[in-house]
Protein backbone atom coordinates (compact mmCIF):
# COMPACT_ATOMS: atom_id res chain seq x y z
CA UNK A 1 0.00 0.00 0.00
CA UNK A 2 1.22 3.27 -1.12
CA UNK A 3 1.12 5.43 1.78
CA UNK A 4 1.57 9.63 3.11
CA UNK A 5 2.33 11.11 6.33
CA UNK A 6 -0.12 11.99 9.09
CA UNK A 7 0.61 15.79 8.45
CA UNK A 8 -0.39 15.38 5.08
CA UNK A 9 -4.03 14.04 5.62
CA UNK A 10 -7.01 15.81 4.96
CA UNK A 11 -10.61 15.40 5.96
CA UNK A 12 -12.69 13.66 3.45
CA UNK A 13 -9.63 12.00 1.91
CA UNK A 14 -9.60 7.94 1.80
CA UNK A 15 -5.88 7.48 2.71
CA UNK A 16 -2.77 4.80 4.00
CA UNK A 17 -0.75 5.72 6.59
CA UNK A 18 2.54 3.82 7.96
CA UNK A 19 3.94 3.97 10.95
CA UNK A 20 4.47 2.67 14.84
CA UNK A 21 1.29 1.99 16.86
CA UNK A 22 1.77 4.02 19.91
CA UNK A 23 -0.99 2.58 22.12
CA UNK A 24 -4.33 0.82 21.76
CA UNK A 25 -7.14 0.91 23.95
CA UNK A 26 -10.06 -1.53 24.14
CA UNK A 27 -13.27 0.03 24.80
CA UNK A 28 -16.32 -2.24 25.11
CA UNK A 29 -17.53 -2.25 20.86
CA UNK A 30 -14.73 0.15 19.88
CA UNK A 31 -11.30 -0.38 19.62
CA UNK A 32 -9.00 2.82 19.29
CA UNK A 33 -5.18 2.86 18.62
CA UNK A 34 -2.51 6.05 17.53
CA UNK A 35 -0.31 5.46 15.03
CA UNK A 36 2.60 7.58 14.90
CA UNK A 37 4.87 8.58 12.12
CA UNK A 38 7.59 11.30 12.25
CA UNK A 39 4.90 14.11 11.21
CA UNK A 40 2.84 13.15 13.86
CA UNK A 41 -0.04 11.00 15.10
CA UNK A 42 -3.60 9.47 13.87
CA UNK A 43 -6.12 8.48 16.10
CA UNK A 44 -7.66 5.18 14.38
CA UNK A 45 -11.46 4.50 15.22
CA UNK A 46 -12.82 1.12 15.06
CA UNK A 47 -16.63 0.69 15.76
CA UNK A 48 -18.13 -2.71 15.65
CA UNK A 49 -20.53 -2.49 12.44
CA UNK A 50 -18.57 0.20 10.86
CA UNK A 51 -15.46 -1.88 9.95
CA UNK A 52 -14.48 -5.22 8.75
CA UNK A 53 -14.81 -7.58 11.98
CA UNK A 54 -11.01 -9.05 11.42
CA UNK A 55 -9.96 -4.95 11.48
CA UNK A 56 -11.41 -4.54 14.93
CA UNK A 57 -10.09 -8.15 16.39
CA UNK A 58 -6.74 -7.37 15.54
CA UNK A 59 -6.21 -3.75 17.37
CA UNK A 60 -6.23 -4.91 20.54
CA UNK A 61 -3.81 -7.37 19.74
CA UNK A 62 -1.18 -5.12 18.55
CA UNK A 63 1.90 -4.91 20.37
CA UNK A 64 3.46 -1.50 21.35
CA UNK A 65 5.80 0.20 18.35
CA UNK A 66 5.40 -2.39 16.01
CA UNK A 67 5.09 -1.57 12.53
CA UNK A 68 1.37 -1.12 10.65
CA UNK A 69 -0.04 0.38 7.73
CA UNK A 70 -3.91 0.98 7.50
CA UNK A 71 -6.20 2.50 4.95
CA UNK A 72 -9.26 4.47 5.80
CA UNK A 73 -11.18 7.60 5.76
CA UNK A 74 -9.95 10.44 7.40
CA UNK A 75 -12.66 12.21 9.29
CA UNK A 76 -13.48 15.31 11.35
CA UNK A 77 -13.47 14.53 15.19
CA UNK A 78 -14.59 16.24 18.10
CA UNK A 79 -12.54 13.78 20.35
CA UNK A 80 -9.47 13.80 18.37
CA UNK A 81 -6.33 16.27 19.56
CA UNK A 82 -6.32 16.99 16.01
CA UNK A 83 -9.66 17.13 15.14
CA UNK A 84 -9.31 14.27 12.74
CA UNK A 85 -9.45 10.76 12.77
CA UNK A 86 -9.44 7.84 10.76
CA UNK A 87 -12.21 5.16 10.37
CA UNK A 88 -10.05 1.89 8.92
CA UNK A 89 -11.20 -0.54 6.30
CA UNK A 90 -7.75 -2.40 5.97
CA UNK A 91 -5.10 -2.37 8.63
CA UNK A 92 -1.63 -4.82 7.48
CA UNK A 93 1.32 -5.82 10.40
CA UNK A 94 4.15 -5.35 8.43
CA UNK A 95 6.45 -5.76 11.49
CA UNK A 96 6.41 -7.17 14.95
CA UNK A 97 7.73 -5.67 17.85
CA UNK A 98 9.23 -7.99 20.88
CA UNK A 99 7.66 -6.85 24.46
CA UNK A 100 9.00 -5.29 26.65
CA UNK A 101 11.17 -2.75 24.93
CA UNK A 102 14.57 -1.96 26.27
CA UNK A 103 13.48 1.74 26.34
CA UNK A 104 10.74 3.66 27.52
CA UNK A 105 11.30 6.87 25.02
CA UNK A 106 7.60 8.12 25.77
CA UNK A 107 9.24 11.01 28.05
CA UNK A 108 7.04 9.22 31.54
CA UNK A 109 10.37 7.60 32.72
CA UNK A 110 14.07 9.07 32.39
CA UNK A 111 15.99 6.92 31.51
CA UNK A 112 19.59 6.81 31.69
CA UNK A 113 21.61 8.63 28.99
CA UNK A 114 23.83 5.36 28.40
CA UNK A 115 20.85 3.69 27.87
CA UNK A 116 19.04 6.00 25.27
CA UNK A 117 22.38 6.16 23.36
CA UNK A 118 22.12 2.06 23.37
CA UNK A 119 18.92 2.07 21.62
CA UNK A 120 19.13 5.42 20.21
CA UNK A 121 16.75 4.21 17.36
CA UNK A 122 13.93 3.89 19.95
CA UNK A 123 15.36 7.27 21.33
CA UNK A 124 14.07 9.11 18.44
CA UNK A 125 10.71 7.90 17.96
CA UNK A 126 10.27 10.69 21.08
CA UNK A 127 9.36 13.55 18.77
CA UNK A 128 11.21 15.85 20.76
CA UNK A 129 14.37 14.54 20.64
CA UNK A 130 13.53 13.69 17.00
CA UNK A 131 13.06 17.54 16.05
CA UNK A 132 16.54 18.07 17.89
CA UNK A 133 18.07 16.13 14.90
CA UNK A 134 15.44 18.13 12.30
CA UNK A 135 16.72 21.30 13.32
CA UNK A 136 20.25 20.22 12.90
CA UNK A 137 19.71 19.19 9.94
CA UNK A 138 18.14 22.90 9.34
CA UNK A 139 20.75 24.43 10.35
CA UNK A 140 23.81 22.55 8.53
CA UNK A 141 21.81 23.67 5.04
CA UNK A 142 21.70 27.09 6.43
CA UNK A 143 25.12 27.39 7.27
CA UNK A 144 25.86 26.12 2.89
CA UNK A 145 23.11 28.42 1.86
CA UNK A 146 25.28 31.13 3.33
CA UNK A 147 28.07 30.01 1.18
CA UNK A 148 27.09 29.52 -1.60
CA UNK A 149 25.20 32.55 -1.71
CA UNK A 150 28.81 34.66 -0.23
CA UNK A 151 30.54 33.00 -3.74
CA UNK A 152 31.84 29.59 -1.35
CA UNK A 153 32.81 26.36 -3.00
CA UNK A 154 32.73 23.50 -0.67
CA UNK A 155 35.43 21.08 -0.55
CA UNK A 156 36.06 17.44 0.96
CA UNK A 157 39.49 16.93 2.75
CA UNK A 158 41.28 13.99 3.78
CA UNK A 159 40.10 12.42 7.18
CA UNK A 160 43.22 10.17 6.83
CA UNK A 161 46.42 12.38 7.27
CA UNK A 162 50.42 12.56 7.76
CA UNK A 163 50.16 15.39 10.36
CA UNK A 164 47.86 16.37 12.88
CA UNK A 165 47.40 20.62 12.23
CA UNK A 166 47.20 21.32 16.35
CA UNK A 167 49.37 18.46 17.06
CA UNK A 168 49.87 17.14 20.60
CA UNK A 169 48.70 14.90 22.77
CA UNK A 170 44.54 15.36 21.05
CA UNK A 171 45.85 13.20 18.40
CA UNK A 172 44.24 9.82 16.97
CA UNK A 173 47.40 7.90 15.35
CA UNK A 174 46.82 4.17 13.83
CA UNK A 175 48.91 2.25 11.98
CA UNK A 176 48.54 2.93 7.84
CA UNK A 177 49.83 0.43 5.65
CA UNK A 178 52.67 0.03 7.97
CA UNK A 179 52.99 4.09 8.20
CA UNK A 180 52.08 6.35 11.10
CA UNK A 181 49.04 8.23 10.13
CA UNK A 182 46.03 10.24 12.05
CA UNK A 183 42.75 11.16 12.15
CA UNK A 184 42.55 15.22 11.68
CA UNK A 185 41.87 17.52 13.96
CA UNK A 186 40.70 19.58 11.42
CA UNK A 187 40.92 20.52 7.75
CA UNK A 188 42.95 23.13 8.40
CA UNK A 189 46.32 22.79 6.67
CA UNK A 190 44.22 21.57 3.52
CA UNK A 191 42.28 24.75 3.65
CA UNK A 192 45.15 26.86 3.82
CA UNK A 193 46.58 25.07 0.66
CA UNK A 194 43.39 25.55 -1.26
CA UNK A 195 44.24 29.46 -1.09
CA UNK A 196 47.30 28.92 -2.98
CA UNK A 197 45.78 26.76 -5.96
CA UNK A 198 42.91 29.63 -6.77
CA UNK A 199 39.95 28.39 -5.09
CA UNK A 200 40.14 31.68 -2.79
CA UNK A 201 36.53 31.12 -0.81
CA UNK A 202 36.04 27.96 0.55
CA UNK A 203 34.07 26.08 2.97
CA UNK A 204 34.20 22.28 4.26
CA UNK A 205 31.25 20.89 7.05
CA UNK A 206 32.82 17.43 7.90
CA UNK A 207 33.87 15.47 11.17
CA UNK A 208 36.98 15.95 13.05
CA UNK A 209 38.33 14.10 16.13
CA UNK A 210 40.19 15.00 19.07
CA UNK A 211 41.62 12.21 21.48
CA UNK A 212 40.74 13.97 24.66
CA UNK A 213 40.26 12.63 28.20
CA UNK A 214 37.63 14.93 29.16
CA UNK A 215 34.16 14.62 30.78
CA UNK A 216 32.21 17.99 30.47
CA UNK A 217 29.17 18.69 28.66
CA UNK A 218 30.69 20.78 25.46
CA UNK A 219 33.36 18.28 24.79
CA UNK A 220 33.49 15.41 21.78
CA UNK A 221 36.06 13.09 20.50
CA UNK A 222 34.48 13.04 17.00
CA UNK A 223 32.20 16.07 16.58
CA UNK A 224 31.28 17.92 13.06
CA UNK A 225 33.24 20.61 12.83
CA UNK A 226 32.33 24.00 9.72
CA UNK A 227 35.33 25.31 8.55
CA UNK A 228 35.82 28.43 6.21
CA UNK A 229 38.61 29.81 4.49
CA UNK A 230 39.04 32.74 2.44
CA UNK A 231 41.97 34.68 0.94
CA UNK A 232 42.87 38.48 -0.41
CA UNK A 233 41.64 39.77 3.20
CA UNK A 234 42.94 42.81 4.72
CA UNK A 235 43.04 41.50 8.22
CA UNK A 236 41.37 39.29 11.21
CA UNK A 237 38.56 41.80 10.70
CA UNK A 238 37.16 39.95 7.28
CA UNK A 239 36.97 37.09 8.64
CA UNK A 240 34.75 38.29 11.65
CA UNK A 241 32.74 40.19 8.87
CA UNK A 242 32.29 37.02 7.19
CA UNK A 243 31.35 34.31 10.42
CA UNK A 244 28.93 37.24 11.91
CA UNK A 245 27.08 37.02 8.24
CA UNK A 246 26.75 33.18 8.71
CA UNK A 247 25.75 33.50 12.29
CA UNK A 248 22.68 35.80 11.85
CA UNK A 249 21.94 34.31 8.28
CA UNK A 250 21.73 30.61 10.37
CA UNK A 251 19.37 32.08 13.24
CA UNK A 252 17.00 33.83 11.56
CA UNK A 253 16.41 30.72 9.04
CA UNK A 254 16.10 28.71 12.27
CA UNK A 255 13.53 31.27 13.61
CA UNK A 256 11.63 31.70 10.39
CA UNK A 257 10.86 27.74 10.98
CA UNK A 258 9.29 28.08 14.35
CA UNK A 259 12.30 27.77 16.94
CA UNK A 260 12.18 30.28 19.65
CA UNK A 261 15.93 31.70 19.00
CA UNK A 262 17.16 35.53 19.38
CA UNK A 263 18.39 37.34 16.23
CA UNK A 264 21.40 39.81 16.94
CA UNK A 265 20.03 43.29 16.03
CA UNK A 266 23.46 44.72 16.89
CA UNK A 267 27.23 44.03 15.65
CA UNK A 268 28.97 41.50 17.83
CA UNK A 269 31.11 43.34 20.07
CA UNK A 270 35.11 42.31 19.13
CA UNK A 271 36.85 42.49 22.69
CA UNK A 272 40.25 41.81 23.26
CA UNK A 273 41.91 39.32 25.21
CA UNK A 274 43.58 42.03 27.72
CA UNK A 275 39.89 43.60 28.36
CA UNK A 276 38.61 40.24 28.99
CA UNK A 277 40.87 39.88 31.82
CA UNK A 278 40.21 43.43 33.21
CA UNK A 279 36.41 42.62 33.30
CA UNK A 280 36.89 39.05 35.16
CA UNK A 281 39.37 40.85 37.46
CA UNK A 282 36.74 42.90 38.18
CA UNK A 283 34.31 40.01 39.20
CA UNK A 284 36.87 38.95 41.33
CA UNK A 285 38.28 36.40 39.20
CA UNK A 286 42.31 36.50 38.48
CA UNK A 287 44.13 35.32 35.05
CA UNK A 288 47.58 35.43 34.60
CA UNK A 289 47.85 37.47 31.31
CA UNK A 290 49.34 34.68 28.45
CA UNK A 291 46.91 32.55 30.17
CA UNK A 292 44.42 30.91 28.14
CA UNK A 293 40.22 31.07 29.72
CA UNK A 294 39.02 27.92 31.15
CA UNK A 295 35.34 26.27 30.89
CA UNK A 296 34.33 28.37 33.78
CA UNK A 297 36.07 31.33 33.01
CA UNK A 298 34.34 31.50 29.87
CA UNK A 299 30.61 31.36 31.40
CA UNK A 300 31.45 33.70 33.91
CA UNK A 301 32.25 36.23 30.56
CA UNK A 302 28.73 35.01 29.28
CA UNK A 303 27.18 36.19 32.52
CA UNK A 304 28.38 39.46 31.96
CA UNK A 305 27.72 39.97 28.70
CA UNK A 306 24.16 38.88 29.42
CA UNK A 307 23.79 41.53 32.13
CA UNK A 308 24.63 44.14 28.63
CA UNK A 309 21.73 42.35 26.52
CA UNK A 310 24.76 40.78 24.62
CA UNK A 311 24.57 36.65 23.47
CA UNK A 312 27.47 37.35 20.80
CA UNK A 313 30.71 38.64 21.23
CA UNK A 314 34.60 37.95 19.25
CA UNK A 315 37.05 37.79 21.67
CA UNK A 316 40.44 38.94 20.01
CA UNK A 317 44.30 40.16 20.01
CA UNK A 318 45.21 36.50 22.46
CA UNK A 319 49.09 36.26 22.96
CA UNK A 320 50.99 35.01 20.92
CA UNK A 321 52.04 31.92 23.07
CA UNK A 322 48.72 30.35 22.79
CA UNK A 323 47.62 30.08 19.49
CA UNK A 324 48.69 27.93 16.79
CA UNK A 325 51.74 28.05 14.67
CA UNK A 326 49.47 28.62 11.25
CA UNK A 327 48.04 31.98 13.25
CA UNK A 328 49.48 35.30 12.25
CA UNK A 329 51.41 36.94 14.53
CA UNK A 330 52.14 40.50 15.76
CA UNK A 331 54.65 40.62 18.24
CA UNK A 332 53.53 39.40 21.47
CA UNK A 333 49.92 39.32 20.01
CA UNK A 334 48.23 36.74 17.51
CA UNK A 335 46.03 37.69 15.09
CA UNK A 336 43.62 35.17 16.24
CA UNK A 337 40.36 35.17 17.52
CA UNK A 338 36.95 33.55 18.79
CA UNK A 339 33.69 33.57 18.86
CA UNK A 340 31.38 32.88 22.09
CA UNK A 341 27.63 32.67 22.64
CA UNK A 342 26.55 32.26 25.65
CA UNK A 343 29.44 31.73 27.47
CA UNK A 344 30.48 28.72 25.08
CA UNK A 345 32.98 29.35 22.50
CA UNK A 346 31.85 28.10 19.56
CA UNK A 347 34.53 29.12 16.85
CA UNK A 348 38.20 29.64 16.81
CA UNK A 349 40.16 31.33 14.02
CA UNK A 350 41.68 34.08 12.54
CA UNK A 351 44.02 35.55 9.80
CA UNK A 352 46.98 33.07 8.77
CA UNK A 353 50.71 33.34 8.33
CA UNK A 354 50.91 33.30 4.72
CA UNK A 355 54.71 33.72 4.75
CA UNK A 356 56.78 30.52 3.91
CA UNK A 357 59.82 32.30 6.04
CA UNK A 358 57.95 33.32 9.14
CA UNK A 359 55.60 29.91 8.86
CA UNK A 360 59.00 27.27 9.00
CA UNK A 361 60.42 30.00 11.99
CA UNK A 362 56.95 29.92 13.99
CA UNK A 363 56.76 26.04 13.37
CA UNK A 364 60.24 25.70 14.75
CA UNK A 365 59.89 28.02 17.69
CA UNK A 366 56.49 25.80 18.54
CA UNK A 367 59.20 22.78 18.69
CA UNK A 368 57.65 21.63 15.60
CA UNK A 369 59.46 20.01 12.59
CA UNK A 370 58.82 22.06 9.37
CA UNK A 371 59.99 18.80 7.35
CA UNK A 372 57.19 16.95 8.43
CA UNK A 373 54.83 19.87 7.50
CA UNK A 374 56.20 19.82 4.17
CA UNK A 375 53.42 18.85 1.78
CA UNK A 376 51.59 21.57 3.39
CA UNK A 377 54.37 24.60 3.61
CA UNK A 378 55.52 23.97 -0.22
CA UNK A 379 52.00 25.62 -0.65
CA UNK A 380 53.34 28.55 0.45
CA UNK A 381 56.44 28.67 -1.76
CA UNK A 382 54.80 29.91 -5.26
CA UNK A 383 52.65 32.91 -4.16
CA UNK A 384 50.40 32.55 -1.31
CA UNK A 385 47.88 35.40 -1.01
CA UNK A 386 46.78 36.83 2.60
CA UNK A 387 44.28 34.89 4.40
CA UNK A 388 41.94 33.61 7.24
CA UNK A 389 39.15 31.12 8.29
CA UNK A 390 37.62 29.44 11.22
CA UNK A 391 36.63 26.26 12.45
CA UNK A 392 32.81 26.26 14.14
CA UNK A 393 31.42 23.43 16.25
CA UNK A 394 28.18 22.59 15.05
CA UNK A 395 26.51 20.43 17.93
CA UNK A 396 27.50 23.57 20.27
CA UNK A 397 25.66 25.73 17.99
CA UNK A 398 22.18 23.05 18.55
CA UNK A 399 23.13 22.60 22.04
CA UNK A 400 22.99 26.64 22.63
CA UNK A 401 20.10 27.03 20.61
CA UNK A 402 17.98 24.31 21.87
CA UNK A 403 18.99 24.45 25.71
CA UNK A 404 20.14 21.11 25.36
CA UNK A 405 21.80 19.64 29.13
CA UNK A 406 24.82 17.97 26.58
CA UNK A 407 26.63 18.25 23.75
CA UNK A 408 26.35 14.55 23.10
CA UNK A 409 22.57 15.25 22.79
CA UNK A 410 23.17 16.72 19.37
CA UNK A 411 24.81 13.82 17.57
CA UNK A 412 23.65 10.57 16.42
CA UNK A 413 26.31 8.23 18.51
CA UNK A 414 28.53 10.23 20.25
CA UNK A 415 31.71 9.27 20.78
CA UNK A 416 33.67 9.58 23.99
CA UNK A 417 36.46 8.12 26.24
CA UNK A 418 33.60 6.02 27.45
CA UNK A 419 31.71 5.61 24.21
CA UNK A 420 32.42 3.63 21.29
CA UNK A 421 29.72 1.28 20.65
CA UNK A 422 26.88 1.21 18.96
Amino acid sequence: MKGKYVEDANAGEVVTLKGWVERVKELGKMNFLVLRDRSGTMQVTAKKGEVPDEVLEMIPKLPREACIAVKGKVIESKFAKSGIEMIPEKLEVISEAESPLPLDFSGKIDSEKRTRFDYRYLDLRNPEVQRIFHIRSSIIQLFREYFVKEGFIEIHSPVIQAAGAEGGSTLFKFDYYGKEAYLRQSPQLYKQMMMASGLDKIFEIGQVFRAEKFHTRRHLSEYLSTDFEMAWIDDENDVMDMLEGMVKHTLKGIKDIGIDVKVPDYDFPRLTYTEIIEMLKKEGIEIEWGEDLEDAQEAKLGEIMDKKGIDWYFITKYPSKIKPFYIMLDGELSRGLDLDYKGMEMASGGQREHRFDVLVKVMKEKGLNPDDFKFYTDAFRWGMPPHGGIGFGTERLVMQVLGLANVQEAILYPRTPEMLMP
